[in-house]
C-alpha cells in the first residue's frame, strides 16, 4: 500500500516493526461499537452524503485515539484515496486538498492559538468539499481549552467516549504485540509490568518497542532482570 499522508505530517516508524495500523490487530476491549462505527467509515464519496458527519474520539490518555485515527486513515488509504493528517505539532498554513477523502486532526486540546484558527478554517472546508472530517482529544468537546467555534464544531458530529482496556484486554494486547515481535513475554514479565508501571497502553507499547530493542542488543530473552536493568539505565 503506497503511502499518501499529507506532506505536513508523517507517522514516525520506530526502527522496530511498526503497530499494525489495521482494525484487526486493535484489542477491541470495551470499545466494540466505537471500532464497529470506524469500520463502516470506508472511503468513497458514493458512500457520503454532501457532508460526511464529522467524527470526534475523546478519553484519557492511553485510550488508543491515535491508533484508531491511523487505522481509519489506512482503510481510507487501502481504499486508494488520500488523507490528510494535522496535529499540534503540524506547521502552518493548514491547506485541504479536495482531493483527499478524509482529514485527521489528532491532540486537538494541545492546539495554540494559530492553530485553532487554522483548524477551524480546515473543518469549514472539509464540510464544503464533502470531506470526512475525525479529530481526537483528551476531554468531551464541551470542555476542550479551544475558541467557541471550534468546541462547538468538534461536538456537532458523532462522539465516542472512549474506555481504557480492562486488565485482560491489556494482557492480550500486551501478549499479541510480543509474539509479532518475536518475543515471548511470561506471565512474571506481564505482572511485573502492570503492577509496577504505568497502565495505558500507548506507554506500555511503547516499553515494549524499547524492551525489544534493548534485549536484542543485549542478546538475551526479555525477563524481569532485563527489564529492570534496561528501567535502571533510563532513569525510570
Amino acid at each position: 500500500m503506497t503511502t499518501s499522508y499529507a506532506p505536513m505530517k508523517q507517522l514516525a516508524l520506530p526502527i522496530a516493526p511498526p503497530l499494525d495500523d489495521d482494525f484487526e490487530a486493535i484489542e477491541i476491549g470495551p470499545n466494540e461499537a466505537t471500532i464497529e462505527h470506524l469500520r463502516r467509515l470506508r472511503a468513497g464519496r458514493a458512500l457520503w452524503s454532501a457532508q460526511p458527519t464529522p467524527l470526534y474520539l475523546w478519553g484519557p490518555p492511553g485510550t488508543g485515539k491515535t491508533r484508531l485515527l491511523r487505522a481509519l486513515a489506512n482503510q481510507h488509504q487501502a481504499d486508494g484515496q488520500r488523507v490528510g493528517w494535522f496535529q499540534p505539532g503540524s506547521p502552518l498554513p493548514w491547506t485541504l486538498d479536495p482531493v483527499w477523502s478524509l482529514v485527521v486532526l489528532d491532540d486537538v486540546q494541545d492546539l495554540d492559538a494559530g492553530r485553532q484558527h487554522a483548524a477551524f478554517s480546515l473543518f469549514i472546508d472539509a464540510g464544503t468539499h464533502g470531506v470526512q472530517w475525525a479529530a481526537a482529544g483528551s476531554l468531551p468537546p464541551v470542555d476542550l481549552p479551544l475558541r467557541e467555534d471550534l468546541r462547538s464544531r468538534l461536538g456537532w458530529g458523532d462522539i465516542h467516549a472512549l474506555q481504557p482496556l480492562t486488565e485482560s484486554d491489556t494482557r492480550s494486547a500486551l501478549r499479541r504485540e510480543a509474539a509479532r515481535r518475536g518475543i515471548e513475554l511470561g506471565d512474571e514479565v506481564i505482572d511485573y509490568l502492570l503492577t509496577r508501571l504505568r497502565r495505558d497502553m500507548s506507554h506500555l507499547m511503547n516499553l515494549l518497542d524499547r524492551l525489544d530493542g534493548y534485549a536484542l542488543a543485549e542478546q538475551r530473552a526479555v525477563t524481569i532482570p532485563l527489564l529492570r536493568k534496561m528501567l535502571a539505565e533510563e532513569g525510570a
